[in-house]
């Protein structure tokens, strides 16, 4: 689910990557469960030569928490954190995927329900048990049954749209997935592509789930001839052809996130007394971002250590006004100004991720035949 200062903050899947055969010999099978009950916070964590740690935090382009976040993490263990960023949620499971067992990092950060069984069936994470676990999210919590990741934060994909543009014209905005086929609504939506983008992937999700396996490609076609608009990349939709932001396209209707919100209003220069934007709350899907330690690091007791950093409540606390998600850890606080602009729906749309594993190829074919031939 995630969203940044930098106006990076979502997270998009790329599909599709050419499979490189050099690296299947490292794809190996070798996951060890570890259990959190000894003391790991405190002691400095350090290899057996005496030369400090530097841990790689792999995640996707839009991962922009507060710049000296980590200093504390160091301060207590004495082991530094370099994120590298790699591309989409979805393109960092391919990459980790490909490089199973002999990992460019540590610990990796961003894989959603959407690309979870993907992940966990490549046997990318040494599965570790959280000494926080009993402060997360429980229905994220339990979306793995054996510890390979930790859930670090949720958030919603929802429709939103340009209050002016409509308020001007004195049109009803769209409230609900069926609106959108409306001929009211001809030539206005731009989406991102499932393909190639994880908030895109997350609407297919909302109209299967909406509408049925029988009938969510005939939504989809409709969409088509309603004018629809399939982009390659949230950034794209949202900062190119939405009117409602920065980019001032001519699209009033974009795929984005239920915090888009009051990411507009905190850091919009003037700022407006109103949010620019609003979200259409019956057509949320839920998505819950995962961190986990990669197999095959060769600092697993520090890459455990970090993530209880993730999800202990320090950096938690950080999530909301940096990559406008909400925290997974039930302790951490949120900020005023987030709560009063952000849209949390209380029955989002979903789907089981072992369902998502079995049908996501499929499904995408039939998009592909549907929307973009």
């Amino acid at each position: 689910m995630s969203m940044s200062v930098n106006k990076k903050y979502f997270k998009n899947l790329i599909l599709g990557i050419v499979l490189l055969a050099a690296v299947s010999s490292a794809c190996g099978k070798g996951s060890t469960n570890t259990d959190s009950s000894t003391d790991q916070t405190q002691t400095s964590s350090q290899s057996e030569s005496s030369d400090p740690i530097t841990l790689t935090l792999l995640a996707y382009d839009s991962f922009t928490p507060s710049e000296n976040i980590f200093d504390d993490f160091t301060l207590e263990t004495g082991v530094k954190v370099e994120i590298a960023l790699g591309g989409d949620a979805g393109e960092l499971v391919t990459k980790a995927s490909l490089t199973a067992g002999n990992p460019q990092g540590d610990v990796l950060w961003g894989v959603d329900n959407t690309l979870l069984s993907r992940a966990i069936d490549a046997d990318i994470f040494s599965a570790y048990k959280t000494k926080n676990i009993n402060e997360l999210d429980e229905t994220a919590r339990n979306l793995v049954s054996e510890n390979q990741v930790s859930p670090v934060d949720t958030g919603d994909v929802c429709i939103n749209y340009d209050v002016k543009w409509f308020t001007d014209r004195k049109i009803a905005p769209p409230l609900t997935l069926r609106a959108l086929t409306s001929a009211n609504y001809a030539n206005l939506l731009v989406v991102p592509s499932p393909i190639s983008s994880s908030p895109g992937l997350a609407f297919m999700l909302a109209t299967i789930a909406e509408f049925g396996e029988s009938g969510w490609g005939e939504y989809w076609q409709q969409l088509k001839q309603n004018g629809l608009l399939v982009v390659d990349g949230w950034n794209e939709a949202y900062y190119t052809e939405f009117s409602g932001s920065s980019g001032k396209g001519d699209r009033p209707i974009v795929v984005s996130y239920g915090s888009s919100p009051p990411a507009e209003m905190i850091y919009a220069s003037p700022k407006p007394d109103t949010a620019p934007t609003a979200v259409a709350a019956l057509t949320c899907y839920r998505q819950i971002e995962f961190a986990g330690v990669l197999r095959g690091t060769k600092h697993e007791r520090e890459a455990q250590l970090l993530i209880d950093y993730l999800t202990g409540v320090k950096f938690q606390e950080d999530l909301p006004l940096t990559l406008f998600v909400y925290p997974a850890n039930t302790k951490a606080k949120l900020p005023a100004e987030f709560l009063k602009y952000s849209l949390r729906p209380e029955l989002p749309l979903q789907l089981d991720p072992k369902l998502i594993a079995e049908r996501r190829t499929a499904w995408l074919d039939t998009f592909t035949d549907t929307v973009l031939r």
